[in-house]
């Protein structure tokens, strides 16, 4: 189904795992007179019209007094970096978190990743493009997709690249110490999207009535990844990352956010070189 521009109402939301990506979602729906739920593990007061509740994703006991939701948003993140915590939070918690429910949601936006994609050679990547997943995280993120798909929940899965924005500082601060390398002049490239935008690219796709069910989240400027590198080093006044390999298990690609931008999405950092001198 093709997107459509006639917004979609929801009376209450439920952001499930509420940490950076879904505080910012949750805001942007409270501002558009939604009811927002924010879940996440560790307590917090309500705020900002936002109600928040305390459970554990991974464990189904903590999750009996969930409200009705009429559209839920699964932005968790793993407990750490390695297959058993991404099997637990993605398609584990995700259906800990559908049978937990007073009724199935409408809506169901599902807080992916590119790292479904695999390596396409610099060419140009997008939601018909199959995924072959490099690394663990890919394949668990898949397979959240594909059971996401297989239900009645108004399944849409939005494949983020990589984010950065307030908070999200690594890079800069491994080129201030001189630990990062490059891949210089063979066309390896970077995908980027604020967080921000992200936020913003995610409550758009809950608010279409007819959406698509997988889009790419990412910026309008799929850069080399040596030319953003090297005009970060710039604007901190540090020296140039050496040469070295590529990041590993990601695969060399350019995303396009064609299918989002059909839908009425346009990213405030459109080019990430302008994102990042913004938080410099």
């Amino acid at each position: 189904m093709l997107a459509t521009s006639h917004p979609q109402r929801y009376e209450t939301v439920l952001v499930a795992g509420a940490g950076d990506v879904g505080t910012r979602v949750a805001r942007r729906l409270v501002e558009a007179g939604h009811r927002v739920f924010a879940l996440r593990r560790s307590e917090r007061p309500d705020g900002e019209g936002i109600r928040w509740l305390r459970g554990d994703l991974t464990r189904p006991d903590t999750l009996k007094a969930l409200p009705h939701a009429d559209a839920v948003v699964y932005a968790p993140t793993p407990g750490a970096r390695d297959e058993e915590a991404y099997r637990a939070i993605f398609p584990d918690g995700l259906r800990h978190l559908v049978d937990a429910l007073p009724a199935p949601p409408r809506r169901t936006v599902f807080v992916s990743s590119t790292a479904v994609y695999g390596e396409h050679g610099g060419d140009w990547v997008d939601e018909t493009s199959v995924p072959a997943p490099m690394g663990f995280n890919g394949r668990v993120l898949l397979e959240a997709e594909r059971w996401l798909a297989s239900r009645d929940i108004g399944g849409v899965s939005v494949r983020l690249a990589g984010l950065y924005g307030p908070g999200r500082t690594q890079l800069l601060d491994r080129l201030r110490e001189g630990k990062v390398v490059v891949p210089r002049g063979r066309g390896i490239y970077a995908n980027r999207i604020h967080v921000d935008d992200a936020a913003a690219a995610l409550a758009l796709v809950l608010s279409l009535e007819q959406p698509a069910p997988v889009y790419v989240g990412v910026d309008d400027t799929p850069l080399p990844i040596d030319v953003l590198y090297d005009h970060l080093a710039g604007l901190l006044g540090v020296a140039l990352p050496g040469e070295g390999p590529g990041p590993v298990g990601i695969g060399n690609k350019r995303l396009s956010n064609g299918l989002l931008r059909e839908a009425g999405f346009r990213c405030r950092w459109e080019d990430a070189r302008d994102g990042y001198a913004a938080l410099i």
